[in-house]
């Protein structure tokens, strides 16, 4: 084999594994984005299923609060008449 051959061999072995090399890496970089992508979206989930049950909470001692300021003004009525 002559000389130039064996360098065009040799840089096409290079390019070849530096291609391959890249695509390895890029893809490990886009798994490792979906994973992280995959992570938020079930944190942003969890929190908004938090949010829903605080709210539910909320709601649930609004009217409570509500029906004893009711209770307190009937009684308030009644001793006045």
């Amino acid at each position: 084999m002559s000389r130039s051959s064996k360098v065009v061999l040799g840089l096409s072995v290079l390019l070849t594994a530096a291609t391959v090399a890249g695509v390895h890496l890029k893809q490990r970089q886009d798994q490792q984005r979906l994973r992280d992508g995959v992570i938020r979206d079930i944190e942003r989930q969890n929190r908004k299923k938090e949010n829903i049950r605080l709210l539910e909470e909320q709601i649930i001692l609004t009217e409570q609060l509500e029906a004893e300021r009711e209770k307190m003004l009937l009684a308030k009525g009644s001793q006045k008449t």
